[in-house]
């Protein structure tokens, strides 16, 4: 999968319970995937997961203002999701893909069978405008704004 291409649809779980169709956004809004290999990794708790995320959760109200949806995916449990979003009372929604098929076409997975760490922006369109693969923890909240931008 490369920029230019057309966003697979895919149909996830998110933490409220709620079904999220990717297709449902076309010719209405911009959607950011941001794909986490888990919540709770050994050696790396949840904590520190959160303080890779903080960039991201500082950026979200500006990526709203780019009439834009951000979505974190892993393979974590709706339940898992469910209880690191309360925790950390993160804005957006995680979604669950426990099948790891959306994680796989996106991100692809690392050798214990986890998504690799990255983001795409797709644009209203159904295009992937931009992919991220070697993810910055200390400006990606910003160099998501600015992909963003780049489309308005």
């Amino acid at each position: 999968m490369k920029e230019g291409d057309a966003a697979p649809d895919f149909e996830l779980v998110a933490n409220d319970g709620n079904t999220i169709k990717l297709g449902s956004f076309r010719g209405r809004k911009n959607v950011v995937l941001c794909f986490y290999p888990k919540n709770h990794l050994f050696a790396c708790p949840s904590k520190k997961i959160f303080q890779m995320a903080e960039t991201t959760i500082r950026a979200y109200p500006k990526i709203v203002e780019q009439n834009a949806e951000l979505f974190a995916i892993s393979v974590d449990t709706i339940d898992d999701q469910k209880k690191f979003v309360n925790e950390y009372k993160v804005p957006y929604l995680h979604l669950s893909d426990t099948a790891k098929s959306t994680c796989k076409i996106y991100a692809g997975l690392n050798l214990a069978g986890l998504a690799k760490r990255s983001t795409f922006v797709i644009d209203k369109d159904g295009k992937i405008a931009k992919i991220f693969r070697d993810v910055n923890v200390e400006s990606h909240g910003q160099e998501i704004i600015q992909a963003l931008q780049s489309l308005n």
